[in-house]
């Protein structure tokens, strides 16, 4: 598995490689008069990748908290249904005594 993965990474290495080296004609950048600045066209598209690569990142450290939360709650849940299911679970026997099982709590559809 290393060697196939050392390929892959070849491969893409040797693709930026040439990539940089067949667009390396200047781009200029300009945002009205604040800023002006001429680049190589594969330096502005490595930047933009970049960029995504970030953005992608961050959306995705916030999709891991939120789905934290939920594992979080739905896992307090549990421990709740467990404690209640244990209580109940484990009812005393006295000898020569009726044992008086409760009705079960009536089945409801979760959504």
């Amino acid at each position: 598995m290393k060697v196939i993965y050392t390929i892959i990474v070849a491969i893409f290495v040797m693709f930026i490689i040439t990539f940089s080296l067949e667009n390396t004609i200047p781009v200029r950048l300009h945002y009205y008069d604040f800023f002006e600045r001429w680049l190589p066209t594969y330096m502005v598209i490595f930047f933009a990748f970049l960029a995504g690569v970030i953005f992608t990142g961050l959306m995705g450290i916030v999709e891991r908290f939120r789905l934290t939360r939920t594992i979080n709650r739905l896992n307090k849940t549990i421990r709740d249904l467990r404690r209640e299911v244990q209580e109940h679970e484990n009812l005393p026997y006295i000898e020569g005594e009726e044992k008086t099982v409760p009705p079960p709590p009536p089945k409801t559809e979760v959504l």
